[in-house]
């Protein structure tokens, strides 16, 4: 425990053009620095007057005008920031009136890379000191609290941008039984390294409230919290430590009078100055020992900052001082606080505790020692199986005891009940089969009883994830089929007229139905053939994902929804690869550009010293050529900045649009899974009937049916696509249209086969289908015939 008063310092603004320097001195002699402010009696008060003219307040340190931000964070923010890497708590709060630069010391400027505030400074510090230290595994998270006319907001909120204040979720404060403070709705985000916490800061600083006043150009219009969460932890060691370090900007208090401001502006400065009153009234009940009640509640900010207000903190206040004519009497207001601050004692503590993951496993540990020890003294029958080396260890102890011939030996196998039924199931066997001392032991039965019955139901798992695949992917290949046989239909259909009117008319009508016999032959052919050899029904399950299962998801992509974003983005990542590319490319070229005009500069200057040397007489002459050089590189040097921040900005697209596509791949698997869970799970629900053969009454499934019907997908005109292998169809050219097959249709022989799926409503379909499309062949015959007879009249005609 460390126990000390809170460290005040003081910094007085640079003056500005306009303003006029007020009367101070710094005296940095003694113990403690002390500053002097005089205010010179103004004669409009009379002769008699007893007003002070000389005001004297001590600081642990003064910093003049000329003060730079390094020196500052050195001084100030580097010891607490070490204090904080040690386990203990922090917080370094700025104080002063609006404009006197407490934005700037805190956060920093724009405009240069030295005006670096306090939080910046600190974070650079703090990870810079992590990746020095390997002894510990470190954890780095950031919040960012606005407290805006009393109400709290998370500046880290991805929401600020896009939606009003007043419809942002506000903070909270929560207290538990320990009077600890908890904040609601404030984000925690963790930050790995210091470039992700200053893009936390910098997105933080610009949700800030920031209004123009008279007092000041960019005046912040609440009070802003910056908290660093640090947690540290030896390898193989059950405690962490955990600190956090508060950086303050509080808002500047201003007299309305003096500003001239109203309205909104009014209502803000209103909220900021009575919460800088509540501050001050905690400050003064802290200050005085007596006082029993500390009023923490009445503000937020009082709130929030409780432990670095007389608690477990190591505090540091920056008393900004404002020094000229105008604002005299403010800085004076100011140091009288900072002198009140610095009597309050705080109580720092080294935050440390056990790991709750640790302690959870070693409790759960003891639990289960304790109930192992209960059972044993109990003698209360567990509910776990005897494993493998118990029940080999209790045969060996019952071989050994029957061996034993001392008749006081004992068969010690403890208090449990399992063991004990075990030995007596084991003596009962060898009294009831005395001559299986050489055959297996009751273990050995068992064990291979309980494997066998492992392995069952391991085949029966893989068998029924099979039967799923199958069943999903035949549903699968029925509607691929059933697309190829529309689309054939159709193209028969526009076809068969043309294809009529083409053939001779002595051709026989049993001549133009062989050609669509033998196509439909094949077409069955084809199809059945096509079912023994689907891949996934030979092929071995192996990694996550069985064969059966890949081909599915093939298809399902092919078909989902978003396969063309997919292409157009693996189309625009191309593209911008192939820009990204030659982007890079032209950066090498002008990179190389500019390091050859830097050559040639060397070499211009290595020859005009030559020249100095053998005439030191001459005066140094302007060289053209040099400076033409010169701004030939600051050319290249705007073009390669150019091409530079094209190629950044691609750079971002690119990574977009890889997120995309992840996102876009995980949701195609992701319905595919839900696809798949749902048909595995109907056909499970609804088991595939057995389809049975009129020939034979044995049921198959699936398989090659008989049928009354025939099925003919090929038109009358395609005979020039029968296969070679299929034989000729019969010609008959004598069949006249009086010949009785034209008028009735005869059915094929029983020797054509249909393939069937074996799911009744499918088969269904299957068959109507064939019925419907008979019935056009036959219409289509009749029309043939009326053809023939017309042609045959006319000829006879003539």
């Amino acid at each position: 425990m460390v126990k000390e008063t809170i460290q005040v310092y003081a910094r007085v603004k640079p003056l500005g053009r306009r303003q006029q320097a007020g009367s101070y001195s710094v005296d940095n002699e003694e113990p403690l620095p002390s500053l002097e402010i005089t205010v010179p009696r103004d004669l409009a008060d009379g002769f008699i007057n007893n007003k002070r003219e000389s005001y004297k307040f001590k600081f642990q340190k003064i910093f003049d005008q000329e003060a730079k931000q390094d020196v500052i964070f050195d001084s100030i923010a580097k010891p607490v920031a070490e204090c904080v890497l040690a386990g203990y708590n922090g917080t370094i709060f700025a104080y002063g009136q609006t404009g006197s630069g407490k934005t700037f010391t805190i956060t920093g400027g724009a405009e240069r890379y030295s005006d670096r505030g306090i939080i910046p400074r600190t974070l650079s510090y703090i990870f810079d000191q992590l990746q020095k230290d390997s002894s510990k595994v470190y954890t780095t998270h950031v919040s960012y609290l606005e407290i805006y006319n009393e109400c709290g907001y998370d500046l880290l909120d991805p929401r600020h941008e896009a939606s009003k204040m007043e419809d942002l979720p506000k903070v909270t404060i929560m207290e538990d039984s320990d009077q600890n403070i908890h904040l609601k709705n404030l984000s925690l985000q963790q930050a790995t390294n210091e470039e992700e916490a200053l893009n936390l800061l910098f997105l933080g600083d610009t949700n800030r409230m920031i209004a123009e006043t008279p007092m000041n150009q960019a005046s912040s219009r609440s009070h802003c919290i910056f908290t660093i969460h640090i947690s540290s932890k030896e390898p193989g060691s059950a405690t962490i430590r955990r600190s956090k370090l508060h950086l303050v900007d509080l808002a500047g208090s201003e007299r309305v009078a003096k500003s001239g401001i109203g309205g909104h502006l009014l209502t803000e400065a209103k909220y900021i100055n009575l919460s800088l009153h509540y501050l001050e009234q905690v400050i003064i009940a802290l200050a005085e020992k007596n006082r029993s009640h500390i009023p923490y509640r009445n503000s937020m900010m009082t709130s929030v900052l409780r432990d670095s207000l007389g608690g477990n903190c190591m505090t540091t206040m920056i008393a900004m001082l404002a020094m000229d004519k105008r604002n005299i009497d403010e800085s004076i207001s100011t140091c009288r606080f900072a002198q009140r601050v610095a009597l309050i004692k705080n109580e720092a503590v080294l935050n440390e505790e056990i790991d709750p993951r640790l302690m959870i496993i070693q409790l759960k540990k003891e639990i289960q020692d304790l109930k192992d020890e209960l059972a044993l003294v109990t003698g209360k029958q567990r509910t776990s199986e005897l494993s493998q080396e118990e029940l080999l260890q209790l045969d060996e102890l019952i071989e050994a005891f029957l061996k034993d011939n001392d008749p006081d030996s004992s068969l010690d196998v403890g208090a449990d009940m399992q063991k004990i039924k075990y030995c007596f199931i084991y003596m009962k066997q060898i009294i009831n089969h005395p001559m299986t001392s050489g055959k297996k032991l009751l273990s050995e039965d068992i064990s291979e009883e309980k494997n066998s019955n492992e392995e069952l139901e391991k085949l029966k798992g893989l068998l029924q994830q099979r039967d799923n695949e199958i069943n999903i992917l035949v549903t699968m290949l029925k509607k691929e089929k059933k697309k190829a046989r529309d689309t054939l239909s159709q193209l028969n259909a526009t076809s068969a007229g043309s294809a009529v009117l083409e053939q001779s008319p002595s051709v026989s009508l049993e001549e133009r139905q062989s050609p669509s016999r033998c196509s439909s032959l094949k077409e069955a052919k084809v199809f059945s053939s096509s079912i023994p050899r689907l891949p996934f029904l030979s092929r071995a399950t192996g990694g996550k994902m069985s064969l059966g299962c890949q081909e599915a998801f093939e298809i399902f992509k092919q078909d989902h929804a978003d396969s063309i974003t997919i292409e157009d983005n693996k189309q625009l990542l191309k593209q911008r690869f192939d820009e990204a590319k030659c982007l890079g490319e032209k950066l090498n070229e002008v990179r190389n550009k500019i390091n050859h005009l830097k050559g040639k500069i060397i070499q211009r200057q290595i020859q005009r010293a030559a020249l100095a040397v053998l005439n030191p007489s001459e005066e140094p002459m302007f060289d053209p050529v040099e400076e033409n050089l010169r701004m030939q590189i600051e050319e290249e040097k705007k073009s390669y900045k150019t091409v530079y921040s094209r190629f950044k900005g691609l750079k971002v697209e690119i990574e977009h649009l890889q997120l995309l596509m992840e996102k876009v791949k995980m949701k195609v698997q992701k319905d595919f899974e839900v696809w798949w869970s749902e048909e595995a799970k109907k056909f499970q629900e609804e088991k595939p009937e057995m389809v049975a053969s009129p020939n034979t009454a044995h049921p198959v499934y699936p398989q090659l049916i008989r049928s009354s019907q025939h099925l003919s997908p090929i038109s009358f005109a395609d005979t020039s696509r029968e296969s070679p292998n299929e034989d000729p169809p019969v010609k008959n050219n004598s069949v006249t249209s009086g010949s009785p097959t034209l008028k009735t249709r005869t059915p094929p022989s029983s020797s054509t086969s249909i393939p069937l799926t074996g799911d009744s409503q499918a088969d269904a379909d299957i068959l109507a289908f064939i019925k419907a499309r008979q019935n056009i062949l036959q219409k289509k015959g009749k029309s043939c015939q009326n053809i023939e007879s017309q042609t045959k009249i006319s000829s006879t005609a003539f």
